[in-house]
């Protein structure tokens, strides 16, 4: 099925920050009208609800900047509700990493518009936030496995491909990540290998699995002990 960004419109929940007058009324009405519940705060609370995915908050060109709530993941779409663009407005627009903006007097025929933009942008932005996170996370790993590897190489007198097999035949037979089991190897060649005053590193928790049980009985030669 086709993404429908119309549909989404119903489910939506905004909070407009902003000082009460009569186009931010109207706004508010607008927002009921085409299905979005919409809700208004000032001065601005100092967290947002979860259920709160679209914020509209006021630029303050000629003061202190509008200080916007903390919110939990996942992050909402902004709008900038600006009164008039000075180059103070648009600066602190810029600074304010808004997905889109309406600009005063406020029109009916470009809140929609403004609306369907910033949730466009809000959620490519959290899609390339999640690649890099991702990415971040494989290079980790990766750097990992190579450091383990060469602990095993030099440890168990092995070469480079067996030991990153021992490697992979203990992730698949714990069924966790490679990055996962390479990181407990380093931390036992810590343990058991480092110095006699150095206080032992706590086993390395994991996510749906508990604690981890470092698998040095099994990878790393322990006849220094």
């Amino acid at each position: 099925m086709d993404h429908d960004p119309f549909r989404e419109l119903r489910q939506l929940r905004a909070l407009v920050l902003h000082p009460a007058d009569a186009e931010i009324d109207e706004l508010l009405r607008h927002l009921k009208r085409i299905g979005v519940r919409a809700d208004w705060a000032w001065p601005p609370p100092p967290a947002l609800s979860a259920e709160v995915n679209v914020v509209f908050f006021a630029i303050a060109p000629e003061g202190p900047a509008v200080a916007l709530p903390r919110w939990s993941d996942p992050a909402p779409a902004l709008i900038a509700i600006v009164d008039h663009e000075s180059p103070s407005a648009v600066k602190q627009l810029l600074d304010s990493d808004a997905h889109s903006h309406v600009t005063k007097p406020i029109r009916s025929s470009g809140v929609l518009s403004s609306l369907l933009i910033a949730r466009s942008q809000s959620g490519y932005q959290a899609r390339l936030l999640a690649k890099v996170a991702k990415l971040e996370e494989t290079l980790r790993s990766r750097r990992d496995i190579e450091r383990a590897t060469r602990i095993l190489m030099e440890m168990k007198s092995l070469d480079e491909d067996a030991a990153y097999q021992r490697i992979r035949a203990q992730a698949t037979s714990q069924r966790l990540a490679m990055g996962l089991v390479a990181r407990s190897i380093i931390t036992a060649h810590r343990v058991f290998d480092g110095p006699a005053e150095r206080p032992a590193a706590p086993a390395a928790a994991v996510p749906g699995h508990g604690v981890l049980r470092l698998p040095a009985r099994n990878l790393l030669d322990r006849s220094k002990r």
